[in-house]
């Protein structure tokens, strides 16, 4: 071997040693670099994603912590004026609703930029300034609970779209997905101050899907989501780790007790079973998720799969991580009970129990709900219309309030008609509800049960420019807007204002109701309705007004500025009115005991009459084992042959001693006329009765067996609106043998009133043309008068000529296609009222329900402040007493008419309490 070779060799091999160890110490610190810097630095960016998703599963909902510094909202509508609102009296909404300040609001970009005292410098000419005057100043009026859109107005075939039939438990259902932009309610709740809704899925479902918030204004783009205020970030999902703000609250409709229960045939056991199961699935994917992602954050990424997930229960999965708005339908307190347990064995949540009307007995369960107690969301007096809702009570606001819970006023739009939710915040005072409460049920607190207090439900810079100016104090009855801003931009044009009493522009002053409240608690929701006694003699002092019946309309017999009236009533008779010298005069019998009975400036006036819903026929409407029921349809069912030739009286069927008559009665609402209950064209004989009768054969229970004959058309559309006109100018021109014949023939000689209920237009004039031809063919005078009439106002001249009366109901709604011609009212149009008395036709005041009927006061008290308070007082209480029973044939001797005792501010029947009833005819006084 070469010497020299070797060495070469062997140099060669150190040098590969060499090389190698380098090597391998280069992957070695490559190695340990990567694995110290993995947890900072993932190998890929699909474990970066990952580890984003994990971690915003954590995440709570809620505005980005800048989100006051906005110099302009998402919603902002390039070329919106900027607008100062002067001399303003504002509720702001802050410090618990009991802030209230004198000043102005600047508006621009969308949003409020202060509030305070502003010059106009800086704006230019572009500044729109408004001088309110003084006017009171709200935020927008929030709704926690509406079908809007969702259930449209009118009701279409192919446009109601609000719960799915596919299954109790559904929560991948949105009604976003439903959401209907034609619905004629949008312009009409915006008329009434609501500026955003809360449309929830419908109750027919136990978990009925997910809602969404919107804002009721025309956008430029006219679709659903440009309604939208703070959707997910990402719609179709929850994936809110796409972007870094913190995510946004979602809603979810639930619902319990009777409505799933009727709609899939199930009972309450298995309707919580349903509950049950739908969030065990959504707690397993949830587990699933969570030992997902603890993997991810220790970084055992490797083979780990999708992440897990299912679409159908993303949702309910956010529900259980905290993430969701849960809102309730729930009534009675089995069920309350079953989704607090619920909500503590899942470990969610609830918002809002809706309904609710168990809620103000069972204070104690509603604080045991999972996290906090929920608020609760009521209607004022709507109750009794189910069994779940027997035990309502109009103290229920004021009792939980008083518990500690926060309460709001909502509508289930359209069952009640959003436009008029300010009404319910109204009766929730007058019943109790203290003033800065009642105002944030509907304003402040409402948004932030929704979530959405950061940005609407206040007054305050930073906040969305969603405010109402109101022509009088938001509680006083009848508050209507002047204009309505939502973004800050101007909804309503040119505005149809009437002016208000200053009486109007105070705090309204309401009745003490103490006793009543604790009645009520005292007899679980049933307190005893009839009157606490009888007195023979009872003498009135400080009586401000006397107000009585002649046999064609209401006049003042008594008034006087000062205090110190005095009215003596012995047996149900207003004996005398006057001073002192009255008692003398009056109560001459030294063995008389005479009660007496401070007013404080009340008034005594005649006593209402309620008509239009089944008064007197019904106990619980969805219940038919409680009511009289109802009567054949004679061109679309098969009559008995047993039954051809007779007619149905509604008298036969009377009922009693109804929790809804008592209530009226109550109200000072003391005659009930009711026809029998029909599903479309029908004819049959109305009743008069006394709502505080105990029975039939009572004295002066039945006031008049027959009153007129009624008829309706247009309510069903088999057969054609051609063929129910034909079948009646049959009847009337050739009645038939037997009994229904011959009032029949009493309505074509003029000796009966024909009443027709019907609201088209068409329909309308259609009878009166067959007025004329039975007048003409028979030579009389048909009494004739159209009910229901929501369109009855475009043919106003038509009617005052042909003289027929017209009973209409005080806030009229575009329920069907043949309703929407309405005249809605201030601020969007006069009143139809006023329109028709203006063609001398006579009008009278109706209700839709029975459990209304207490509220005829109120409609009265609004209607009068609608037509521009142009009607007197006299005129005003006729709407709800004389004329109603003019127009139904009521005949009642004016001495014998029942006369109603309020005590309080005889200038609004809205702030009266009724204490007493004076009825002649029964011989009695009764007090409250």
């Amino acid at each position: 071997m070469d010497k020299g070779y070797v060495v070469s060799a062997r140099t060669n091999l150190s040098r590969y040693k060499q090389l190698l160890l380098l090597t391998l110490t280069s992957l070695l610190c490559f190695w340990f670099v990567n694995a110290i810097s993995k947890p900072h630095h993932p190998p890929s960016n699909h474990s970066s994603a990952l580890l984003k998703r994990c971690q915003s599963l954590k995440q709570s909902p809620g505005p980005p912590v800048n989100f006051h510094r906005r110099r302009a909202s998402d919603r902002f509508e390039p070329g919106t004026k900027p607008t100062l609102i002067k001399n303003a009296t504002i509720w702001t909404g802050l410090n618990n609703g009991t802030q209230i300040l004198r000043g102005d609001i600047l508006l621009d970009k969308g949003i409020i930029m202060g509030v305070g005292h502003f010059g106009t410098a800086s704006y230019g000419n572009e500044l729109v300034v408004i001088d309110a005057g003084g006017r009171w100043v709200s935020p927008g009026i929030v709704d926690l609970h509406s079908h809007l859109g969702d259930d449209p107005s009118p009701e279409l075939s192919g446009a109601t779209d609000y719960y799915s039939d596919k299954g109790t438990v559904v929560p991948w259902m949105r009604s976003l997905d439903g959401l209907n932009t034609h619905d004629e309610s949008y312009a009409l709740s915006i008329s009434g101050g609501v500026t955003t809704s809360l449309v929830l899925p419908g109750s027919a479902d136990a978990i009925g899907g997910q809602a969404y918030v919107i804002k009721l204004r025309k956008t430029a783009e006219r679709s659903p989501s440009s309604m939208l205020l703070e959707p997910p970030y990402q719609i179709n999902s929850s994936n809110a780790w796409e972007t870094t703000n913190p995510p946004r609250w979602r809603h979810m409709k639930h619902a319990c007790g009777e409505n799933p229960s009727r709609v899939y045939k199930a009972t309450r056991m298995a309707t919580i079973w349903a509950f049950r199961q739908g969030y065990n699935k959504a707690a397993q994917i949830m587990k699933q998720q969570d030992e997902y992602c603890g993997k991810v954050e220790a970084g055992e990424t490797k083979d780990l799969g999708d992440f897990p997930e299912d679409l159908q229960w993303e949702a309910l999965v956010d529900v259980l991580r905290n993430k969701v708005k849960v809102n309730v339908h729930c009534y009675e307190a089995v069920d309350l009970d079953g989704l607090v347990r619920l909500s503590n064995e899942f470990k969610f949540p609830i918002a809002a129990f809706h309904h609710a009307s168990e809620t103000y007995l069972t204070p104690e369960l509603l604080k045991r709900a999972y996290g906090q107690p929920p608020a609760i969301a009521l209607f004022a007096t709507n109750a009794r219309y189910k069994r779940e809702a027997y035990r309502g009570s109009e103290f229920a606001p004021r009792i939980l309030a008083e518990n500690g819970f926060t309460v709001l006023m909502k509508s289930d739009h359209p069952v009640l008609d959003s436009r008029h939710l300010l009404y319910e915040a109204q009766q929730a005072h007058y019943y109790g509800l203290p003033e800065n409460l009642a105002l944030a049920s509907v304003t402040s607190n409402s948004a932030e049960v929704m979530g959405m207090g950061h940005r609407i439900g206040y007054i305050r810079k930073g906040w969305d420019a969603d405010l109402v100016i109101w022509d009088s104090h938001p509680l006083a009855l009848g508050a209507t807007p002047v204009q309505v801003f939502i973004d800050g931009i101007p909804q309503l044009d040119s505005p149809y204002v009437s002016t208000k009493p200053p009486l109007f522009h105070k705090t309204p002053k309401v009745p003490n109701f103490d006793k009543e409240a604790e009645l009520t608690l005292a007899y679980d929701g049933l307190p005893p309705l009839r009157p606490i006694k009888e007195a023979e003699v009872v003498i009135f002092t400080n009586v401000s007004s006397v107000f009585v019946r002649s046999s064609t309309a209401v006049e003042s017999i008594y008034s006087t500025t000062t205090s110190g009236g005095i009215v003596v009533a012995h047996n149900g008779q207003i004996l005398c009115t006057g001073n002192t010298t009255c008692i003398q005069d009056a109560v001459r019998d030294a063995n008389v005991k005479a009660v007496t009975v401070d007013l404080n400036g009340g008034s005594i006036e005649p006593a209402l009459t309620s008509y239009g819903a089944p008064l007197g026929l019904e106990h619980i409407n969805q219940e038919p084992s409680t009511n009289d029921g109802f009567m054949f349809e004679p061109l679309s069912q098969r009559i008995p042959k047993l039954l051809e030739g007779s007619i149905v009286r509604a008298v036969d069927g009377l009922l009693f001693d109804t929790r809804d008559a008592l209530y009226a009665y109550r109200a000072g609402v003391t005659t009930g006329i009711t026809a029998p209950n029909h599903y479309g064209f029908s004819f049959g004989l109305a009743t008069a009765f006394s709502t505080g009768a105990s029975h039939k054969l009572e004295a002066g229970a039945v006031i008049q067996e027959v009153t007129a004959l009624h008829t309706a058309i247009g309510f069903d559309d088999t057969p054609s609106v051609s063929t129910q006109i034909a079948t009646l100018r049959k009847l009337l021109l050739s009645p038939p043998e037997g009994p229904a014949g011959v009032w029949f023939k009493r309505v074509s000689e003029g000796s009966l009133t024909l009443v027709v209920e019907t609201h088209s237009a068409d329909i309308i004039a259609t009878v009166i043309a067959l007025k004329a031809e039975i007048e003409a063919a028979k030579k009389s005078k048909i009494r004739l008068t159209i009910s229901g009439a929501n369109e009855a106002h475009l043919l106003a001249e038509y009617l005052g000529r042909a003289e027929v009366g017209v009973l209409i109901f005080p806030r009229p709604f575009p329920t069907s296609w043949d309703r929407r011609r309405i005249a809605p009212g201030p601020p969007l149009s006069p009143n139809a009222v006023q329109q028709l008395i203006a063609h001398n036709v006579t009008v009278g005041l109706m209700i839709a329900e029975i459990w209304d009927a207490r509220n005829l006061p109120f409609d009265l008290a609004w209607t009068s402040l609608d037509v521009n308070v142009t009607l007197g007082r006299e005129e005003a209480l006729a709407l709800g007493s004389v004329n109603v029973e003019k127009l139904l044939g009521v005949e009642v001797e004016a001495q014998y008419a029942d006369l109603v005792v309020r005590e309080s501010n005889g200038e609004s029947s809205f702030e009266g309490k009724v204490v007493g009833i004076l009825s002649p005819r029964r011989g009695v006084v009764e007090l409250f």
